[in-house]
C-alpha cells in the first residue's frame, strides 16, 4: 500500500507521518486490497482536518474528519474509513 501524504497550511513532521502510517497499517489488516491512499491534512484557523481517498479493488473510498486536534482528526478519519472498508469488503464477498 502506497500512502501519499499532503499538508495544507501544516508541516508534515516525522511523528505525524509515522502516526498516519501506523494507523493505516491497522486498516490494512482488515482489507489487504488497498492499492493507493491519498491523505490530506489541513489546518484552517482552529479547525484541523484530515481526509483520505483509498483506491481499492472494486472502487474508491473517501472520508474526512475535522476536530481541534490533528491526531484526533486522524483517529476519527481511520474509524470512518474502517467502517467503510468493512462494508466494502462485505459487499465484495456477497457478489
Amino acid at each position: 500500500m502506497q500512502i501519499n501524504l499532503t499538508g495544507h497550511h501544516v508541516d508534515i513532521t516525522e511523528s505525524l507521518r509515522n502516526y498516519v502510517h501506523e494507523k493505516f497499517e491497522k486498516l490494512e489488516r482488515h482489507f489487504d486490497h488497498i492499492n493507493n491512499v491519498h491523505v490530506i491534512l489541513s489546518v484552517e484557523k482552529l479547525r484541523q482536518s484530515a481526509e483520505a481517498k483509498l483506491n481499492v479493488n472494486g472502487g474508491e473510498i473517501f472520508a474526512n474528519a475535522e476536530t481541534e486536534d490533528m491526531y484526533s482528526a486522524i483517529d476519527s478519519l481511520i474509524d470512518k474509513l474502517d467502517r467503510q472498508v468493512i462494508k466494502h469488503k462485505e459487499k465484495m464477498i456477497r457478489h
